[in-house]
């Protein structure tokens, strides 16, 4: 009766096997000397590696200084200032010329403050695109996206990469397990079915 455990104790090989090589992904965590060889885990291994090919892809393929340009430029980035512009301009001439200047409401007439708030508008929208555009360029050249993703993942413990990663690939790991199984009972079953056509026949 022995014989018919065959694919079960397949189907669990299967889905140790596939487990323990999915666990040597991440460790041993420290490198092990053996003598002739040493082990380590696949990624800790590779964490600097991988902090810069992360790295180059962010800084490269997912991040771009053109799209924060684009994005200050857009319709809804304008409309957004406009509103800005215009509250603070409000307040610039009703709060703070009032407070530096006591006589500022006989001095000033009504129509007056308007134009004088309009061509203040006008004028820091004439000047505010050339404003975001050099700020935008100094962000691109004092931030290096490269070298402050790849710094940071390096700097990963290696249980935070293995909880990162796990976090991300969870179903993946579950489905290798699961098909380690599968295949180790498949197996299994072609064994004993081997097994019956010897003995019927042998």
């Amino acid at each position: 009766m022995l014989i018919y455990t065959l694919p079960v104790l397949a189907a669990l090989t299967g889905w140790i096997t596939n487990y323990l090589a999915i666990k040597m992904l991440f460790h041993p965590r420290k490198k092990i000397d053996l003598g002739l060889f040493s082990i380590q885990g696949i990624f800790p291994k590779r964490q600097q590696l991988l902090a810069e090919k992360l790295g180059k892809i962010v800084a490269n393929e997912l991040f771009s200084f053109q799209d924060i340009r684009d994005r200050f430029t857009s319709t809804s980035t304008a409309t957004e200032i406009n509103r800005v512009l215009d509250d603070k301009l409000e307040d610039f001439m009703e709060v703070h010329l009032r407070e530096s200047i006591p006589l500022y409401s006989m001095l000033i007439r009504k129509n007056t403050k308007e134009k004088i708030k309009k061509t203040l508008h006008k004028e820091f929208q004439n000047i505010l695109p050339d404003i975001l555009n050099r700020y935008s360029e100094k962000i691109e050249r004092d931030i290096d996206v490269h070298e402050i993703v790849a710094s940071r993942v390096s700097a990963f413990s290696s249980s935070k990469l293995e909880a990162i990663l796990y976090s991300i690939m969870k179903k993946e790991f579950r489905f290798i397990e699961m098909i380690g199984a599968i295949l180790g009972l498949l197996i299994g079953m072609i064994q004993l079915a081997l097994l019956h056509f010897q003995q019927s026949f042998g």
